[in-house]
């Protein structure tokens, strides 16, 4: 929740060069979504079903926090002579385009909050569309990558893609977010040609300029993209080059302003509402144009900067968020930037092919003690594409971030129950220095092979809460069998007495109720059964 200094704050979003020098972009914060016509049991009405599925299968609820802004309240500000950009759910906001006279009567409606003006930070980088992909369960067929990785190969081998692909998965079902500068010319270079021939790119849009062309601007967006997705044999071979995109531009590249906080949220509710599975963003924030509105280490503790609010809102809803650390290791600043301090996502570091830290790898702890980065990879030689279409090199952790994302991307396909926290954990563990995290590597280079064991050995069977009390149901997680396999689920009490029994079809996540039961309070046995399995559990009764 936003302090009460947050909602007081009052300075510009930016200017809008728009002939109308007066004219500044504020984000107005609403009070309530008092009498909305949307409503958390018709989630259809502003989620697509992906999303809706997305949630589903981890448990997520839907919150008030999704509803959409209360259309009566925005219809109200436009009457105000206010020009509306964007409207937030998470934020319940409404970014507008007015003049600074004009503030006084917006401030005086009796629905309006307050006025958030974050300041923006430093680049750290050197409606919803349909989307019906399925994720795929199981390993796929076998592909020969790792001996065409070329120049991408230690950047790939790093980590363990050659693993990954060898099991076949490469992000097939998987749709992954990309929020950036622009992406230009890549409907067009040689070696992203796939992404367009099989559709895989399923919605654009740029939310500095309010339309969905994207392919005209800055390429960073482009080389980020070329490394989680770019296929020329021999070359480049990005681990996740089968997975499906969303290329959201919310940076300008021309001008830092905290405007850029905002189109961040708007990006990162837009992947929500399509239901992406994963954000990468090697975008963070730590000055701006106006000094004024600079963040301050302070800022930087999980909780008070925008874009730092919105990743933890996009992760809280389900979503496996990655972010640069940030390029400022050389600097005077030397930290992280935002939104790298947000606790639920992977903020990236950078070392170079042999694991030593690149030297402009932005340094950790968030401003409140936690461990960051949370996870290096390769961004110092990184390979990449530009966009004139050939293949070069770049230095970053824009582009070490999108190496983890891609790998988070396969490895969520090849482990399909798991939910994006636990991912997250796994990922986490199986850093080459988990052991003894620091403030330059964090947990030091993942690995999908590592990951992998975690992966079996700490989340094959998961049941919660337990003990359990008089809420009478409990959550099942079993990951060592295949979706949609029938399951024989049987309770029993100490003495051997069967008192429930229930059929049931495997998923992500299965609630069993016993609410009708009225169990005593101690010890029970919970044995599942499928066709090939069988596994018996304590349970205990408060």
């Amino acid at each position: 929740m936003a302090s009460k200094l947050l909602l007081l704050l009052s300075l510009t979003l930016g200017l809008v060069f728009t002939g109308q020098a007066q004219n500044r972009k504020y984000l107005v914060l609403l009070k309530d979504k008092a009498n909305t016509p949307y409503a958390i049991g018709r989630p259809e009405q502003f989620l697509s079903q992906r999303a809706v599925e997305r949630r589903r299968r981890q448990g997520i609820p839907i919150l008030e926090r999704d509803l959409p802004v209360n259309p009566a309240y925005v219809s109200a500000l436009r009457q105000t002579g206010a020009r509306i950009w964007f409207t937030s759910r998470w934020a319940n906001a409404v970014l507008v385009e007015t003049t600074e006279a004009n503030l006084s009567t917006l401030r005086s409606l009796p629905f309006v909050a307050g006025i958030e003006g974050n300041r923006s930070i430093g680049n750290a980088r050197v409606g919803y569309v349909s989307f019906t992909g399925n994720r795929t369960d199981g390993k796929l067929e076998t592909a020969d990558e790792p001996g065409l990785y070329g120049t991408s190969r230690d950047q790939n081998l790093q980590i363990g893609v050659d693993k990954m692909h060898t099991l076949g998965f490469r992000g097939e079902g998987m749709l992954v977010a990309i929020l950036d500068a622009g992406f230009r010319n890549a409907n067009q270079v040689p070696y992203l040609r796939p992404l367009f021939t099989e559709n895989r790119v399923v919605g654009t849009y740029d939310f500095v300029r309010k339309e969905t062309a994207v392919y005209e601007d800055d390429a960073h967006g482009l080389n980020v993209l070329s490394i989680m997705a770019g296929y020329q044999a021999n070359q480049l071979i990005g681990p996740a080059y089968k997975a499906s995109y969303l290329l959201l531009r919310t940076e300008d590249a021309f001008s830092e302003t905290p405007v850029e906080e905002a189109n961040w949220l708007f990006g990162a509710e837009f992947a929500d509402s399509t239901g992406a599975d994963v954000i990468n963003s090697s975008l963070g924030y730590t000055t701006f144009d106006d000094p004024s509105q600079n963040h301050t280490y302070q800022d930087l503790n999980g909780n008070r900067t925008l874009i730092t609010r919105a990743a933890r809102w996009a992760a809280e809803a389900g979503i496996l968020v990655v972010v640069s650390a940030g390029n400022e290791g050389n600097d005077a600043w030397q930290y992280i930037g935002a939104p790298a301090d947000a606790s639920p996502i992977l903020s990236i570091g950078a070392v170079d092919n042999q694991g030593f830290r690149a030297p402009f790898s932005s340094l950790g702890p968030s401003a409140d003690g936690r461990v960051k980065p949370d996870l290096v990879a390769m961004g110092l030689g990184t390979t990449l594409g530009v966009a004139g279409g050939s293949i070069s090199t770049g230095n970053g952790t824009s582009y070490s971030a999108p190496l983890v994302a891609a790998l988070a991307t396969g490895f969520w396909q090849a482990n399909p129950r798991l939910t994006a926290q636990q991912v997250i954990e796994c990922l986490r563990r199986s850093g080459s220095q988990f052991a003894k995290p620091d403030n330059e590597l964090g947990y030091g280079i993942p690995n999908f092979e590592r990951a992998s064991a975690i992966a079996e050995e700490s989340y094959s069977l998961l049941i919660y809460p337990n003990p359990f009390t008089s809420a009478d149901r409990i959550t099942v997680q079993w990951n060592e069998i295949p979706l949609h396999q029938d399951i024989d689920a049987v309770l029993t009490n100490s003495a051997g007495q069967v008192v429930w029994r229930q059929k049931y079809t495997s998923d992500r996540l299965a609630a069993l109720s016993f609410q009708s039961l009225a169990l005593s309070p101690g010890l029970y046995f919970l044995t599942l059964s499928s066709e090939k399995a069988r596994r018996t559990v304590k349970l205990m009764k408060y």
